[in-house]
């Protein structure tokens, strides 16, 4: 990431959220949030570029996730990721856009959506629409809970995730997941994120998510990632009806990890889309 420096506000139920802050103190405010089992590390590149182009940009760590505190009860609800997201926007000194990728765009959603009055100027959800195809999500929950137990060295979580995404030209590099694992006792690396953040996603809050539609007016864009199997068709037709402003872009040849993918593709779209909107 460009030059930073670190970011902590604390939430309305007393847990600490970390991260950095970047770019021009002047600049226009982005504010990042992270899909689950992510941490802020997965947008660097965004950052950069973001920053290069003028934008100030905050990106943190969710609760449960990176160097953020997790939750002693294990709340990791889209409501409650809402709520610490409510006190990160009303401490900034002036209006942001969000850019929410998986669990991060529907909780800016849920905020934009919930709350009465404006609270972002422009909204960017990467690859995630109000119904996400539950075949995708079975497959990224499978996958997640597959290696509570960690793995014995980076090199094996490598391969856990190349398994997960089998293209070869966008293989993990082990260095780079260091940032997404930390080492225990044990001797083995484990995700750095609470696994109770899994147990989230059965609580009804999604169901009412298209129910907020006519209350959400802001620029919205939807970056798909082409060979999702998160958001599909079906799930895309539903928001192009239920918000008229919405725009599309598709990056292709990738899935639903679009933002460390096809970072180029992904990148450009976000620029061009917040020249405009924001």
């Amino acid at each position: 990431m460009p030059a930073s420096t670190p970011y902590e506000i604390k939430t309305s139920d007393g847990l600490t959220l970390r991260g950095i802050v970047a770019g021009p103190a002047q600049g226009r405010q982005v504010v990042l949030l992270h899909g689950g089992g992510q941490t802020r590390h997965s947008w660097a590149k965004t950052v950069k570029v973001l920053v290069d182009n003028g934008y100030r940009v905050l990106a943190y760590d969710a609760r449960g996730h990176g160097d953020s505190d997790w939750s002693p009860t294990g709340d990791y609800s889209i409501p409650t990721l809402s709520n610490d997201l409510l006190t990160i926007l009303a401490a900034l000194d002036q209006p942001a856009a969000l850019i929410g990728a998986s669990m991060g765009g529907l909780t800016a959603f849920h905020t934009v959506g919930t709350e009465s009055g404006p609270v972002a100027q422009a909204l960017i959800m990467v690859d995630i629409t109000l119904q996400p195809a539950a075949e995708g999500v079975e497959k990224i929950n499978r996958f997640m809970t597959a290696h509570l137990d960690g793995f014995a060295s980076l090199e094996e979580a490598a391969e856990a995730v190349a398994v997960f995404k089998p293209n070869p030209a966008r293989r993990a590099n082990p260095a780079g997941l260091a940032r997404n694992l930390r080492k225990r006792d044990d001797g083995r690396f484990y995700w750095h994120w609470d696994p109770r953040v899994l147990e989230a996603t059965g609580e009804g809050w999604l169901e009412e998510l298209p129910l907020l539609s006519h209350r959400v007016s802001l620029p919205l864009m939807l970056l798909r990632g082409g060979q999702s199997d998160i958001v599909d068709d079906s799930s895309v037709d539903m928001m192009i009806e239920a918000l008229p402003q919405l725009e599309i872009m598709d990056v292709a040849g990738v899935g639903h990890m679009v933002v460390g993918d096809s970072n180029d593709a992904f990148n450009d779209g976000c620029l061009d889309f917040l020249r405009r909107c924001f």
